[in-house]
């Protein structure tokens, strides 16, 4: 007589399967990884402001988190982290963009949890530059009036727990670039997908692919002028045509532990790295220190090629970040809380990016 484990048999199955999915992501990212950071493409990409975090909490540790970040934030570093929202998250977030800029971000959020495993989230960020002054070619200096240029993006995201170590999910995103006389707009997609594994879940893993796209063109009454033409003397309207310009793609592959020293105290150490496909690729470093789910510190470092030396180094960002959130309860049924957020990264000019935010999870 012939007898079966069904238990070995089912974890044997188990590992099969997130071995092969872990496999079929390797296949995937890693031709695309083999042509990415490529400094001699710098520039050729427009929407620059997808790649920019406007989250108070991620942006503490440098985005190194990416393979164990949780809840709303998921929607910019990996969207596969949203799939981890309890009920319901709201969260709104002011940045100060390069003080001394006069720029700002203002960005929103809400997540709700769908059924027993599926999560449904919208996120909108505006960036505001304010008051511009116009200028022409006869009146170089102004005094003719101001305009407001208008960027925003716009998330809509659905993840989704498929077993209990393994949550994807995928970002449709629609983007709208204004100015005075000019505008352009497009669409990008996300996707990501996050690992848990460990006696404790405490080993994360996390994949993700974001700004995958169609390219994008300006268009409108700006790309046109009125002149007379040569030797004619007949005047008429010229039209210049703007050309296209490809979304800034980019791979984020990141891992994390959790070194958990009681019931009220835990450290968490990640790192992340980032391929650009039309910039530098980046290494991200970071911690955070969470003492009774009440006071989290967090701090890291970003690190491309150059960025110790002035002279070499291409963005504003020297490299440091740190943050904090305060966290208190709302309901310990429920489990709801509210929370402060604050984070900071160092540059050089400017005095650094602030974020300040506030999350409710109900």
């Amino acid at each position: 007589m012939f007898t079966t484990n069904t238990s070995s048999t089912s974890l044997c199955y188990n590992l099969k399967m997130r071995l092969s999915v872990l496999f079929y992501i390797a296949i995937l990212v890693l031709p695309v990884i083999t042509f990415a950071g490529n400094e001699q493409r710098a520039g050729q990409a427009g929407a620059g402001e997808l790649l920019i975090n406007p989250w108070a909490r991620s942006t503490g540790w440098g985005g190194a988190n990416s393979s164990c970040v949780m809840g709303l934030e998921s929607i910019f570093l990996n969207v596969a982290g949203t799939a981890f929202t309890p009920r319901t998250e709201l969260m709104f977030v002011r940045t100060n963009w390069l003080s001394g800029s006069d720029v700002a971000l203002n960005s929103f959020g809400f997540s709700q949890k769908m059924g027993e495993s599926g999560v449904l989230s919208l996120a909108i960020m505006t960036v505001d530059f304010g008051e511009i002054e116009i200028t022409t070619v006869d009146l170089p200096d102004g005094g003719i009036g101001k305009f407001h240029p208008q960027y925003t993006n716009i998330a809509i995201a659905y993840a989704k727990e498929f077993s209990n170590s393994i949550y994807g999910g995928i970002t449709v995103k629609v983007i709208s670039e204004k100015t005075a006389n000019t505008a352009a707009s497009g669409v990008a997609f996300d996707a990501g997908i996050q690992y848990v594994t460990g006696s404790d879940q405490q080993i994360r893993f996390g994949i993700s692919m974001k700004n995958v796209g169609p390219t994008m063109k300006f268009s409108g009454d700006g790309l046109s002028f009125r002149g007379d033409v040569p030797a004619t003397g007949v005047s008429m309207t010229v039209e210049h045509r703007s050309a296209d310009y490809e979304l800034p793609t980019l791979i984020m592959i990141g891992g994390s532990y959790d070194l958990n020293f009681s019931e009220k105290q835990k450290l968490t150490i990640a790192g992340n790295f980032t391929s650009n496909a039309f910039t530098k690729d980046q290494y991200q470093i970071g911690a955070q220190y969470v003492y009774n789910d009440i006071l989290f510190l967090r701090g890291g470092y970003v690190y491309e090629d150059g960025i110790t030396d002035i002279e070499t180094r291409t963005t504003a960002f020297t490299g440091p970040t740190a943050g904090v959130s305060i966290q208190v309860p709302l309901n310990s049924e429920k489990g709801s809380v509210f929370s402060l957020d604050y984070s900071y990264r160092a540059t050089n000019p400017f005095n650094g990016v602030h974020s300040i935010g506030a999350r409710v999870s109900l």
